[in-house]
């Protein structure tokens, strides 16, 4: 039983590192050519295009015209090397040369404005096209909060935050809250600072205030992925795990709880609850099945668990649904990458601020990773890929040299005062910025290896 549950773990694991390498590989590529395509058009030598980093050697390699292809053993990133210009390929014996016609350097500083800013365009283009898609292709299904006439079933972290099981939500912030879903609830107290929830108890409008701490708390890794609450929904099992509790006592799909040692519960919460606080004691339910009422004998786990999962909302309620067209779908699209956009620069801020700590909200590859499902799903993928791709356009804009928004902030600089920088302070620019992003680097994904570790 251990065996097969680590064989599920692994296969689980090689899933996601899939999807991440498959996603990674697209993102490096259509970077790559942003910058490679301007530069073949404006005449420049581009000598090398890889995907991944190649030191000492490269996996495979094919030479077609002036440039060679390839594929690196490295997979931190990837890069064009452009001739005639500094970058963290640091060839200082090719900037010894004259320069040639062919050469970056050569070029007018709007060329080679527009030659550096190619690959972060495309990471924007991409993301918002890929957002539009999924509209185009899924449409948008969603559950509106005023199907929930039972409120909502809170987690840990809801109950943190002062809201209770059956709570309506009216508002958040003083924004009306229409669409069920909590991560709008976590992006409202992280990014625009609502500290309050407005909800309909028991026949009362209440004003919770969301307390400080637990709204930076949202605001880490950890914290952003915690749960707050589910919609409130009846017990009827949708799935019996295999070799549980549930199973061994001969409980069935379908089944539609109705009691538990004699308490007439409703909702699948009140039954959580009840189970776990009662570990490894026998308990009667009283379930319908087919028209007629059952009782079965359980004991759950040492966990307070059974093993059964019920079905999800939509069997409860109403989702509504909207389908786009191509045009439509492409004009959403750019809206959903524009909040995404914004809403990364308010995190920055935040960050810059102090209420975001870049210790608890930093990842690194692990965490990356994880963003992807155990199963591969390519809404979800596609999902994930638009999401990154315009986190690394935002984050190549950042002005560090190495990174294209240093080169960008130099031919600004050289477009307004006409004087072009020393290749000498280019050169320790580079590496400057090189130092830096190893540095970051290390330091996220060190974060990834404490964060394991504890």
């Amino acid at each position: 039983m251990g065996l097969e549950n680590d064989e599920v773990e692994i296969m689980d694991i090689i899933v996601m590192i899939a999807q991440f390498v498959l996603s990674l590989s697209i993102l490096i590529v259509l970077h790559e050519f942003g910058h490679f395509l301007p530069a073949k058009l404006f005449g420049t030598k581009v000598e090398k295009f890889y995907l991944f980093f190649d030191p000492w050697f490269s996996l495979f390699k094919v030479k077609k015209g002036e440039t060679e292809y390839g594929v690196g053993w490295l997979p931190l990133g990837g890069y064009v090397k452009i001739a005639g210009m500094i970058d963290e390929s640091m060839d200082k014996e090719q900037m010894k040369q004259p320069p040639q016609e062919w050469e970056f350097r050569s070029k007018p500083a709007w060329q080679r404005l527009i030659i550096m800013l190619g690959g972060v365009t495309v990471n924007f283009i991409l993301g918002f096209f890929i957002f539009g898609m999924i509209l185009f292709v899924y449409g948008q299904q969603y559950l509106p909060n005023d199907q929930l006439t039972h409120g909502i079933a809170v987690d840990s972290m809801g109950r943190e935050l002062g809201l209770q099981n059956g709570d309506q939500i009216l508002s958040v912030g003083g924004e009306a809250y229409t669409i069920v879903d909590d991560r709008t609830i976590v992006r409202k107290l992280v990014l625009d600072n609502a500290q309050n929830i407005e909800v309909q108890r028991e026949g009362q409008r209440v004003r919770v205030e969301v307390p400080e701490a637990i709204s930076s708390y949202l605001a880490t890794s950890e914290g952003s992925k915690s749960p707050l609450f589910f919609p409130r929904i009846p017990y009827v099992a949708g799935q019996i795990a295999k070799d549980s509790p549930a199973e061994a006592a001969g409980f069935m799909e379908g089944d539609s709880m109705i009691s538990v040692d004699g308490q007439n519960l409703q909702f699948f919460d009140e039954y959580k609850e009840y189970i776990q606080s009662h570990p490894d004691d026998l308990m009667t339910f009283r379930v319908v099945r087919a028209g007629s009422v059952q009782e079965i004998a359980v004991t759950p786990n040492e966990q307070g668990m059974i093993g059964i999962a019920p079905y999800g909302p939509e069997r409860f309620f109403q989702l509504s649904s909207r389908e786009y067209g191509f045009f439509e779908a492409m004009g959403a699209g750019v809206v959903k990458g524009y909040t995404f956009l914004a809403d990364q620069i308010k995190a920055f801020g935040q960050m810059f601020s102090g209420k975001i700590k870049a210790s608890e909200s930093l990842g690194g590859f692990v965490t990356i990773t994880k963003l992807f499902p155990t199963t591969w799903d390519w809404q979800s993928f596609w999902q994930i890929t638009a999401i990154l791709s315009l986190i690394l356009g935002f984050m190549n804009l950042l002005p560090i040299p190495a990174l294209d928004g240093g080169h960008v902030l130099f031919l600004i600089y050289e477009l307004i005062t006409g004087r072009k920088p020393a290749d000498k302070v280019m050169e320790y620019a580079t590496l400057a910025g090189m130092i830096i992003l190893i540095a970051l680097l290390l330091y996220a994904n060190g974060m990834d290896i404490i964060r394991a570790l504890n």
